[in-house]
């Protein structure tokens, strides 16, 4: 893959799919309070799980990443929401409190 397109997750998908791989796209599509990464935020993922790009981080990347290999699968998109109290998130591995709303797709 190009160094180029480490920068833009969309064209890693694209280059992904022109491999043959079936590829999700999951986009941050609402935010309440704080959150790390902001609407319109991508993080494409392949069948063998690998990804590019950001949608939050911590222990919501990992979940996002299980329910797009099972949209990959399946075909169904998935709305997905994840919210942590202030005084929980760092437990968590979230770096805020406040929620956000992720859409998962496939794609090609």
């Amino acid at each position: 893959m190009s160094e180029q397109f480490h920068d833009d997750p969309l064209k890693v998908a694209e280059g992904w799919m022109s491999e043959g791989r079936k590829v999700a796209v999951a986009t941050v599509v609402e935010t309440w309070g704080s959150a790390p990464r902001p609407v319109g935020s991508h993080l494409v993922i392949d069948q063998d799980s690998n990804f590019e790009g950001s949608v939050s981080g911590g222990c919501v990347e990992g979940a996002v990443i299980a329910d797009a290999l099972e949209v990959i699968d399946s075909g169904e998109p998935k709305m997905l929401e994840f919210g942590v109290a202030d005084e929980t998130a760092w437990r968590v591995g979230l770096s805020c409190g406040g929620r956000i709303r992720v859409y998962v797709e496939r794609v090609g």
